[in-house]
């Protein structure tokens, strides 16, 4: 967890928050400190180091963490969603793959491994399957997470686990082609599938509306391209949508919402930052 330790600023604190063990000040909310100029890489296509990524043994019909089966042949597409506006007290992760995913012992497991308090919420089926929603929160403070490395950690974690005791998820998840055993078949144009959307949301902030592909470290480049423009992150939602990731930004600018001209520098910053050529560092 070193490595998580020395990341800057923290992300979507809710408001009135206390001093707590990460030494975090009272403020409304929090965002990350600029990291330097311009226009930062993207992390490289890896999981962190205390994430093993092991070659899943399960074959179809897929096995699931409680030991059941499912011989369904349509795969659903796998969704990770990442909440901070539901609770005001704990980040809330909702994971859906169809009627596929069993008891999800290992992924909670793992994910209290990241020095995280896991209370698995509830469990509901509806027409897109059955989804698993847990309450987490940091042990160590007792707060919702609010470092931008730890939830992308939680988000890669979640997925690894998914890609292990569900092998045929490969095929739907753009990290497939790195950390599965079968890459997707479709191919996402990143120029068609990006879409950025500014609207107002209030008196003293507005909504930033994030649709692209799906790869790793994605969430943590997102909030500092906005930060970097010193634009305040205050609270959010990321989804993992198969091959695609769509976030939603509650933003403002010295407590205000942003205005026309300030709009239109941050969706410049984000189209080219997310159009822009692959390069070493970027690619998968």
């Amino acid at each position: 967890m070193e490595a998580l330790a020395a990341a800057s600023g923290s992300l979507w604190s809710s408001p009135g928050a206390k001093r707590g063990g990460s030494g975090l000040p009272s403020l409304r909310c929090y965002s990350l400190r600029r990291l330097g100029s311009g226009v930062s890489k993207p992390l490289k296509a890896r999981l962190p180091s205390f994430v093993a990524v092991r070659t899943p043994r399960a074959a179809y019909p897929t096995a699931v963490e409680d030991g059941s089966s499912n011989e369904t042949d349509a795969i659903p597409t796998p969704k990770v969603i990442i909440d901070q506006d539901s609770s005001p007290d704990a980040t809330i992760v909702e994971i859906t793959f169809g009627d596929r995913l069993g008891a999800l012992l290992d992924t909670m497991n793992s994910l209290k491994n990241l020095g995280l308090h896991v209370v698995k919420a509830h469990v509901y089926m509806d027409s897109s399957g059955k989804h698993n929603k847990f309450a987490i929160t940091n042990r160590s403070t007792g707060r919702k997470i609010e470092d931008p490395e730890l939830l992308e950690t939680i988000r890669l974690t979640i997925i690894n686990n998914m890609l292990q005791y569900h092998p045929e998820s490969s095929s739907q998840l753009a990290m497939g082609a790195t950390f599965g055993v079968e890459p997707p078949e479709q191919k996402v144009d990143v120029d068609i599938a990006t879409h950025i959307n500014i609207f107002d949301d209030g008196p003293d902030r507005s909504l930033l509306v994030v649709e692209t592909a799906d790869r790793p470290g994605l969430l943590v480049d997102l909030v500092k391209i906005i930060t970097d423009i010193n634009i305040t992150v205050q609270s959010g939602e990321f989804d993992t949508e198969g091959l695609l990731a769509k976030a939603k930004f509650h933003v403002s600018y010295r407590n205000e919402p942003i205005t026309k001209a300030l709009q239109q520098v941050l969706s410049n910053s984000l189209l080219y930052f997310l159009r822009r050529p692959t390069t070493e560092d970027a690619s998968f």
